[in-house]
């Protein structure tokens, strides 16, 4: 080998040397992308699951408060995830509320414990258990709602149906606070709160490593999926 193919052969060493990290970055983003996106899909769904197991019971049961335990626990996680799959275009707003959002649902998943250890019948009957603890929580999940929905809105990356249905669930579910409504709207708040998650995560599941995060990018896989 002449000194020219020497040193185009080291050059070729050093340049693969130099792409390395950066290709295990980019499996890295792909995996932690993925990852959200599965739980994203997964984490929502089996909250609603729950939630119609409990409506159809009529109440409590012991397997449906563990799923539900299930469901609530990697919430914080799976929010945290939604903010990151919009990094650079969504702003700061957006991982407050995926803090508060999440932070809401550690203690929601607490209560499920306290239900299945107190033998509680019914979610009003734990409502009335807990009282202005549980109340002040809910309050602090609306609120990191808003807050992550319109920031989410606002940036654009997933389709913007999956923002507006996730605040329309929650502005229902804030509604039964103040307004006598049938308490079957409270399933169906939580229903269009999951489904604008489960949209996200599928969103986030579509958008290949290096496309663009744009609204097209994730209206164009969920047109797909129809």
């Amino acid at each position: 080998m002449g000194r020219v193919g020497l040193v185009g052969r080291v050059g070729e060493l050093r340049a693969g040397a130099l792409k390395q990290p950066l290709i295990r970055r980019r499996l890295s983003v792909s995996a932690t992308r993925n990852l959200t996106a599965f739980g994203a899909m997964l984490v929502p769904s089996l909250h609603t699951v729950t939630d119609l197991l409990e409506w159809l019971q009529g109440g409590f049961s012991s397997v449906q408060l563990w799923l539900n335990y299930l469901a609530f626990l990697p919430v914080p996680v799976v929010m945290i995830g939604l903010y990151a799959a919009q990094l650079p275009g969504v702003s700061p707003i957006g991982l407050v509320g995926a803090l508060l959002y999440g932070s809401a649902f550690v203690y929601f998943a607490h209560t499920t414990l306290v239900a299945l250890a107190s033998g509680v019948p019914t979610y009003e009957a734990l409502w009335a258990q807990l009282g202005g603890l549980y109340t002040a929580h809910g309050a602090v999940m609306v609120v990191g709602g808003l807050l992550f929905g319109w920031a989410a809105a606002r940036a654009g990356v997933f389709p913007r149906w999956t923002a507006r249905v996730f605040i329309l669930g929650v502005l229902i579910n804030l509604g039964l606070a103040f307004l006598p409504l049938p308490d079957l709207l409270q399933t169906l708040g939580t229903a269009l709160r999951n489904a604008g998650l489960v949209g996200m995560g599928w969103a986030t599941a579509c958008r290949a490593d290096d496309a663009p995060r744009s609204d097209i990018a994730g209206a164009s896989c969920i047109r797909e999926l129809r």
